[in-house]
């Protein structure tokens, strides 16, 4: 995922969370809104462990967001935020994005 598709300002941030629609999985909570371009942020908060075990989870978020960029329906903010876990992976994680997106009904319709 290029930077430019990087969720950054606070602004930003607090739009999604105060006009997204949320939808739940059992490892990550999508808050998602319709806006003129795709992009994506990632909140792991310190419930998590230290910045070493956060920048971990937020590089799998980020890997794991990748993979569906191709398939997605465009222009959404999407912010992800993970349940604390004793165990990330890359592919529960997809797993529930994956759900999450065809939940919301996020996918496009030819993929």
């Amino acid at each position: 995922m290029p930077l430019d598709y990087r969720l950054k300002k606070e602004k930003d941030f607090n739009l999604v969370f105060k006009k997204g629609k949320r939808l739940y999985s059992s490892s990550l909570t999508l808050v998602y809104f319709a806006s003129k371009e795709t992009k994506a942020g990632f909140c792991v908060s310190k419930k998590h462990g230290k910045s070493v075990e956060r920048n971990y989870i937020k590089r799998i978020l980020r890997e794991s967001f990748r993979s569906f960029t191709p398939i997605l329906r465009k222009n959404f903010f999407f912010v992800f935020i993970p349940k604390v876990s004793k165990e990330y992976s890359l592919q529960e994680y997809k797993r529930c994005m994956n759900y999450l997106f065809k939940k919301g009904g996020l996918l496009k319709e030819d993929a």
